[in-house]
Formats: structure tokens, C-alpha cells, sequence
């Protein structure tokens, strides 16, 4: 092994390949044999493995309180969203991509920032009052706010692949 030191005085290390005359020894080559457990049958392998990822796919994340994704509280909130649709499209107004974010505080108060497909909707005046006592209805929260943004625009590729499918657009 040789070592050279440069300008910057960085030690660099390499590896000189084997003069001509000398004898390289190479490593065993690995063998599938080698590495399986003779005892055991692949089927018996498989099966050990399909038992591990059950348990683990079943096990839920821990989630800090309620108003967090994945929460009791936030999930329900989710769904009486997924309850509302469009008038003018058949798809709930959460998988069609107008809802930008939901947010639950410790205290259960809720807060929904939403957009509507054009400014010029013949919703606009209704929809986000029926998010808001949707919202506040929901079991749990205490106040349910809304926050109507036109920034970002909303466009078809805010949609969930769900509500693609329903109107064929996948």
C-alpha cells in the first residue's frame, strides 16, 4: 500500500495491482447453497416472512393527540368533508382536490383552508358555509373555521386518482 501526500497535504491511499509475477489469489465465489438454510423449504421461508409483514402492516402509527393526521379527530373531520360534493361534479368536494389543508388544534377547534374551482362557482357563497357547519357538527370539534384562497388556482391535477377515475380521466 502506498500513500502520497498532495498540495493540500490530503493523504490519498490506493492499492497497487499485483505486479505480473506475482500470484493472485481470488475469493471463493458465492453460491445460492451456500446462503440457504438446509432445513428449511422456501415455502417455509415465505411463510415466515407473510407472518412478519402482518403484524407489521396491521400495527397503527402513534400519533401524538387526536388532531393530527391519522388522529381520531382529524379522521373524522376528513370523512365529513369526503360527505360533501360538487353540485356541478360528481365527486366529494375532499377527493376533487378543493380542500388545500385541515388543521386541528389541541383544543378541538378545526380550521379548513379551501378553494373553489373558479371564483365565478355558483357555489361560491354556499360552499364554505357548509364546510363550516359540517365541519363544526363533527363530534369532538369545538369550532370549525373556514378560509376561502384563490392562491393556489385549483386545476384537474389537484384531484385524487380516485376522483380521476370517476369522472374517466385516468
Amino acid at each position: 500500500m502506498s500513500t502520497e501526500t498532495d498540495a493540500d497535504d490530503v493523504k490519498k491511499t490506493w492499492v497497487a495491482a499485483p505486479a505480473p509475477n506475482e500470484e493472485v489469489v481470488k475469493p471463493p465465489r458465492a453460491r445460492v447453497s451456500d446462503a440457504a438454510d438446509a432445513d428449511e423449504s422456501p415455502r417455509e421461508t415465505f411463510e415466515r416472512k407473510r407472518d412478519y409483514l402482518e403484524g407489521f402492516l396491521a400495527k397503527k402509527p402513534d400519533v401524538a393527540h387526536a388532531g393530527e393526521p391519522g388522529g381520531d379527530l382529524y379522521e373524522a373531520v376528513v370523512e365529513a368533508l369526503k360527505e360533501i360534493y360538487d353540485p356541478e361534479i360528481p365527486v366529494n368536494i375532499y377527493d376533487l382536490g378543493l380542500i388545500y389543508a385541515v388543521e386541528v388544534s389541541e383544543d378541538a377547534d378545526a380550521k379548513v383552508t379551501m378553494t373553489l374551482t373558479t371564483p365565478h362557482c355558483p357555489v361560491a357563497e354556499s360552499m364554505p358555509g357548509e364546510v363550516e357547519l359540517r365541519v363544526g357538527a363533527v363530534p369532538g370539534v369545538r369550532d370549525a373555521e373556514v378560509n376561502l384562497v384563490w392562491d393556489p388556482p385549483w386545476g384537474p391535477d389537484k384531484m385524487t386518482d380516485e376522483a380521476r377515475l370517476e369522472l374517466g380521466m385516468l
